[in-house]
Order: C-alpha cells, then sequence, then structure tokens
C-alpha cells in the first residue's frame, strides 16, 4: 500500500509514533523517524523496522527547536533523497489547574506539540511541492476536541493541531498536498496505564464501546490517510474515540 514512498514520523520511539512506524513499515514504506535521543528503546524501533527489509534511520531531534527541524530534515532528504508522508506526533503533557499552571508549563506543550508540527511542516512543504504529492497527518486528541480539565495546555495545542491541518489543506491542496489530523479517544498506552486503575475505570464507564482503544487501531487510521485510499480527504479530523465525543 505504501510501496516507494518515505515517511517521516516524529516522536516514534514508543507508544503511537512506534506502532504507525511499523505499520508503515509493514506497508512497504521506508521510514525515518525522530526522538529527543536515539536510546535504546529507539534502537529495539529502529531493528524492529528493520525487520521488514525496508530502509530505516533514527533521528535525534528537538522537534520544537525550527533551525534544528530543518537541519535533521534535510538529513533525511539526503538520507531517503524524498519526503512523501508526515506525522507529527510528538508530544509531552504537562497537567495542572490553569489557575496553578506556570509559564513553563504552558510553553514547554505548547512548543512540543504544536510548534514543532509547524516547524516541521515548514520543513518538508517545499520538497512534497516540488513532487506536487505528499500526506501530512498531525496527531491530535480528543482533548482538542473537548477540552479537559486539568490539560489547558495540551487541549489547547491540540486544537491548534487540527486548525493547522485545516489551514494548510486549503493552502497546499493544488500542490497535491493533503493535510488531516487523528482525535485519539483514550488509548492504551505507557500513558494511561500510569493512570490510577480508578480513573481507568471511569473512563470506559463512559466509552460506548467499554473499552480503550489501541495504538494499532490509531496506526491503521494513520495508514489510511497516508495511502491513495484517502486520495480525495484533506482537512478532515479523524475522531478513534470509541464514540466517547462524537
Amino acid at each position: 500500500m505504501l510501496d516507494g514512498k518515505v515517511a517521516l514520523v516524529t516522536g516514534a520511539a514508543r507508544g503511537i509514533g512506534k506502532a504507525i512506524a511499523l505499520k508503515f513499515a509493514s506497508e512497504g514504506a521506508d521510514v525515518a523517524f525522530t526522538d529527543l535521543v536515539i536510546n535504546e528503546a529507539a534502537q529495539e524501533t529502529i531493528s524492529e523496522i528493520a525487520a521488514f527489509g525496508h530502509k530505516v534511520k533514527g533521528y535525534a531531534s528537538n522537534a520544537a527547536n525550527f533551525e534544528e527541524t530543518h537541519t535533521v530534515v534535510d538529513e533525511i532528504l539526503k538520507d531517503f533523497g524524498r519526503i512523501d508522508i508526515l506525522v507529527n506526533n510528538a508530544g509531552i503533557t504537562k497537567d495542572g489547574l490553569v489557575m496553578r499552571m506556570t509559564e513553563d508549563q504552558w510553553d514547554a506543550v505548547i512548543n512540543v506539540n504544536l510548534k514543532s508540527a509547524f516547524n516541521f511542516i515548514h520543513a518538508v512543504i517545499p520538497g512534497m511541492a516540488k513532487q506536487r504529492s505528499g500526506s501530512i497527518i498531525n496527531m491530535a486528541s480528543i482533548a482538542g476536541q473537548m477540552g479537559n480539565p486539568g490539560q489547558v495546555n495540551y487541549a489547547s495545542s491540540k486544537a491548534g493541531l487540527i486548525a493547522m491541518a485545516k489551514s494548510v489543506a486549503k493552502e497546499m491542496g493544488s500542490r497535491g498536498i493533503r493535510a488531516n489530523a487523528i482525535a485519539p479517544g483514550f488509548i492504551v498506552s505507557e500513558m494511561t496505564n500510569a493512570l490510577p486503575e480508578a480513573v481507568r475505570e471511569e473512563y470506559i464507564k463512559v466509552i460506548p464501546m467499554k473499552r480503550g482503544g489501541t495504538v494499532d487501531e490509531i496506526a491503521n487510521t494513520a495508514l489510511y490517510l497516508a495511502s491513495e485510499l484517502s486520495s480525495y480527504v484533506t482537512g478532515q479530523v479523524i475522531a478513534v474515540n470509541g464514540g466517547l465525543y462524537c
């Protein structure tokens, strides 16, 4: 489905990003990915992707840094020759009620979650425009659609990713570049597993499908948006939340 394509996935050493990178490789793509450091977890991801027989390389990069992002994208273009798919997945949380949230907590989340996506889109757009094709996928969140107490910074960053995808879709559609967002709901991951059991149970109670989603279900949605199956889909938000927010 992605034979001959080159995908760049940010924040892909583990979790949803890793699942997306593996899914893309299983469907024929060469994969470049970034993370803050290329540590043991990232090396394991590289080995798992390489098992599919496609080119893979991990790059240490601070996605929130504009100059560093352009430098790493230049390196990826030299190593892979092109970028067909960009998944803006890098993200962090620094939760707290708005009255107690510090400026540092706000700035860190906005910079890593939102500014990083701008940085990477800015860096890859010239190449995509030249080849007149490309798929950009922003990893948003249900929090960006409905808000969430204690996460004014995170929810704002994810809402921004949705607006960013819609705006890029309008700007770049004539160049063959599509931009969409995925808004996951309660996904079983390291982040949600760290929540108290009682909190997890309360989430499950209000999800119509009565379970959390899996990282593979998010990866399947990303595959759809990255492939020609979605060739006329742009500027959209696909909610993957089990009916929690409709």
